[in-house]
C-alpha cells in the first residue's frame, strides 16, 4: 500500500471516528493514555525504550525509533458513569434580593432536588498507527487517535428546574415556573469529540539518543443542548440592550472545528538500565465554533490546550521495567475552559453593576467552566513473564480541575476523575505480530459546591469509569 493511499485511508477513519462521538473524561477531558500497551501501565512509557507499538509516537515522537515496519490498530469500549445531585433549596426559583431597597433582584435558578444520571454509558473508541523504517535508523510514523472529548446527556424525567427564567412574572404575583432539563430549557448536555492525526519523523543520534517531531492535525465536533436559559447573559443579547436574542448559544446541532499544532519529543538512554524521555504538544489552534459563538469565550474559540510529559524508565531486573511519568495539561490557557463562571458577574445584564460586555457568554473574557491546569503523576510496571507474555500494571493520580464554585456549569462537563488503576497484557504471536489488552478502572470521585444562581442549593457532581481496550500489531 503506497503512502498516498494510507493517508487517505487514515483520514477517512479519522473523520468517521470523530462523527461517532467518542466521550472521554479521565484526566480532565483527555484520556489517561494513548495506545493499549501504555494504557495498561496508566499511560506511562514516555522514557521507555521498549517497543510499545507505533501508536507511542503520539505520546513521544522519539519513541518511534524502537518500532519496525508495522501497523497497529486498537479499539476500546469506554464507560463513564456520571450523575449530579441537587440539594433542597430555600429559594425554590424565587427572586434573590441584591438591593431590595432599590428594587434590584435576581431570579434564582433552582434545580429540582435529587439525583439524575446521564444516559449514553458506552462508547467505542478506535486508533490506527503505522511506522515505516527509513535510512540511517530513522522512522516515519502516522497515528490517528482520540485523545479528548466529553459527552453528557441529561434527559431524565427527573431533570428539571424552577425559575422565573422558565416563566412567570413576579411583577403580577406569578410564581416561578418549572421546566424540563437541569436549566429548564429542555434536554441538556454537550457532545465534544476530538480526533488527532500526528505525522512524525524520528531519528537516532548515536546509540543513546533519539528525537522526533511533526505536525498534528485535529478535528473537533461539538453540540450543546438545553442551555438557552443563559441567553440573558450572552454578549450579543447584552450589547443589543436585550432586543436581539442569541442564535449561537444552544440546540444548533453539531458544529465542526479544524486546526493544527505540533509535537516533539526526546529520548536519552543514560545507561543500559536507565532512560528518560520528554515530549511536548503545542496548543492546537482551532477554527471557531461559529454555531456556538454565544456560548464559548472569544466568540466560539475552543483551542486544544498544550501538554508536556516527562518520564523515567529503569530495569529493576531483567524481567521487570518500572516507569514513572509526569503529565501537565494547561487547561487554563483555553479561555472557554479556564475562565470561571464568576466572570459573568461583570456582565451588564446581571444586577451587580457590571459594565464589561466582554465578560458575558461569548465575550473575550466570557464565563466558562473554570478548569485549573492538571498535573498527573503516573507509575507503571512491565513484567515480561516469558518470551511470549508481558504483563502490565499501573496507577495514576491527578487533582481534578473543577472548582467548587463552578459546579453549576460543569453539570455539562463533569470531568472530576483523579485516580486510575490499570492492568494489561501483551502476547507475542509466532508470525512476529502481537495482540494486547488493557483494563482501566477509575474509582468514584465527587465534587460539591454551591450553585451560582441559587446560593442556598448545593450541587454534587459524581463519576466513575471503566475501559477495556484491545490492540493488534502486525
Amino acid at each position: 500500500m503506497n503512502l498516498k493511499r494510507v493517508l487517505k485511508t487514515i483520514m477517512a477513519v479519522t473523520l468517521g471516528a470523530a462523527i461517532s462521538s467518542p466521550a472521554f473524561a479521565t484526566n480532565g477531558y483527555f484520556t489517561h493514555g494513548v495506545g493499549t500497551d501504555s494504557k495498561g501501565m496508566a499511560g506511562t512509557g514516555i522514557g521507555s525504550s521498549a517497543d510499545m507499538g507505533a501508536i507511542m509516537a503520539a505520546s513521544n515522537p522519539a519513541l518511534a525509533v524502537f518500532t519496525g515496519n508495522q501497523w497497529e490498530v486498537g479499539l476500546s469500549i469506554f464507560s463513564p458513569l456520571r450523575s449530579y445531585t441537587a440539594s433542597s433549596s430555600q429559594l425554590n426559583g424565587s427572586l434573590i434580593p441584591i438591593d431590595p431597597a432599590n428594587g434590584v433582584f435576581l431570579p434564582s435558578l433552582t434545580i429540582t432536588p435529587g439525583e439524575v444520571d446521564s444516559s449514553s454509558e458506552f462508547f467505542p473508541i478506535p486508533y490506527v498507527a503505522k511506522s515505516w523504517s527509513l535510512q540511517n535508523d530513522a522512522r516515519l510514523s502516522l497515528a490517528f487517535y482520540g485523545r479528548g472529548g466529553m459527552n453528557t446527556d441529561w434527559d431524565s424525567a427527573n431533570a428539571s428546574a424552577t425559575s422565573f427564567f422558565c416563566g412567570g412574572n413576579p411583577l403580577v404575583g406569578d410564581p416561578p415556573a418549572t421546566g424540563p432539563g437541569p436549566f429548564c430549557a429542555g434536554k441538556a448536555g454537550v457532545d465534544l469529540s476530538q480526533a488527532f492525526l500526528a505525522v512524525n519523523y524520528s531519528a537516532r543520534v548515536g546509540d543513546n539518543f533519539a528525537w522526533g517531531a511533526g505536525p498534528i492535525f485535529a478535528v473537533q465536533i461539538f453540540e450543546a443542548n438545553g442551555v438557552g436559559t443563559f441567553a440573558p447573559v450572552a454578549e450579543s443579547f447584552a450589547a443589543s440592550g436585550g432586543t436581539t436574542f442569541p442564535t449561537a448559544l444552544s440546540n444548533n446541532d453539531h458544529d465542526t472545528s479544524i486546526g493544527f499544532g505540533f509535537g516533539a519529543g526526546l529520548w536519552w538512554g543514560i545507561s543500559d538500565a536507565f532512560s528518560v524521555g520528554l515530549s511536548y504538544q503545542s496548543t492546537i489552534s482551532m477554527s471557531e465554533f461559529d454555531d456556538y459563538a454565544d456560548l464559548f469565550a472569544e466568540q466560539g474559540d475552543f483551542d486544544i490546550p498544550s501538554s508536556i510529559k516527562a518520564g523515567v524508565s529503569f530495569l529493576a531486573t531483567d524481567a521487570l521495567r518500572v516507569n514513572v511519568d509526569l503529565e501537565h495539561t494547561a487547561y487554563s490557557d483555553v479561555d472557554a475552559v479556564g475562565n470561571p463562571m464568576a466572570n459573568l458577574i461583570s456582565c451588564p445584564t446581571l444586577p451587580f453593576g457590571g459594565t464589561d460586555l466582554s465578560s458575558c457568554l461569548g465575550g473575550d473574557n466570557g464565563g466558562g467552566f473554570g478548569w485549573d491546569d492538571m498535573t498527573t503523576y503516573k507509575l507503571g510496571f512491565e513484567w515480561q513473564r516469558d518470551e511470549k507474555n508481558t504483563w502490565r500494571f499501573g496507577y495514576s493520580y491527578g487533582e481534578q480541575p473543577i472548582q467548587a464554585a463552578d459546579v453549576l456549569f460543569n453539570i455539562l462537563a463533569p470531568g472530576v476523575m483523579e485516580q486510575h488503576v490499570t492492568l494489561g497484557l501483551t502476547r507475542q504471536r509466532d508470525n512476529g505480530g502481537a495482540w494486547s489488552f488493557s483494563f482501566m478502572y477509575a474509582p468514584e470521585k465527587t465534587v460539591t459546591g454551591p450553585s451560582m444562581f441559587d446560593p442556598t442549593q448545593t450541587i454534587e457532581l459524581k463519576m466513575s469509569q471503566f475501559e477495556f481496550e484491545v490492540g493488534f500489531r502486525f
